[in-house]
């Protein structure tokens, strides 16, 4: 399956297809400044997996049954503070 990264995550394309995946961004199918609605329509028409930051994206591609993983900001500071921990694991928090 392809995958299609959100705006947010075109820096990302390189890393996902080093690790395999087949990679179309946003912004090279298009879809520069384009609506939620849009973005997830094009996934649908398209069979790709969207990778998003945006909750409503990722609502939408629910309610349309389009393939999708979203990565929230919450989730980013768990995997940022867990390798804080693991690599400083001396530094106090306040």
């Amino acid at each position: 399956m392809k995958l299609l990264l959100d705006e947010m995550y075109a820096g990302l394309k390189e890393y996902f297809e080093i690790l395999g995946w087949d990679v179309l961004t946003a912004q090279g199918a298009g879809l520069q400044g384009a609506k939620d609605k849009g973005i997830v329509e094009y996934a649908k028409n398209n069979n790709l997996l969207l990778v998003t930051q945006d909750q409503k994206s990722a609502d939408l591609a629910d309610l349309l049954g389009v393939k999708y993983v979203l990565i929230s900001n919450a989730m980013i500071a768990k995997i940022a503070d867990a390798k804080i921990r693991e690599k400083y694991p001396n530094i106090k928090q306040k």
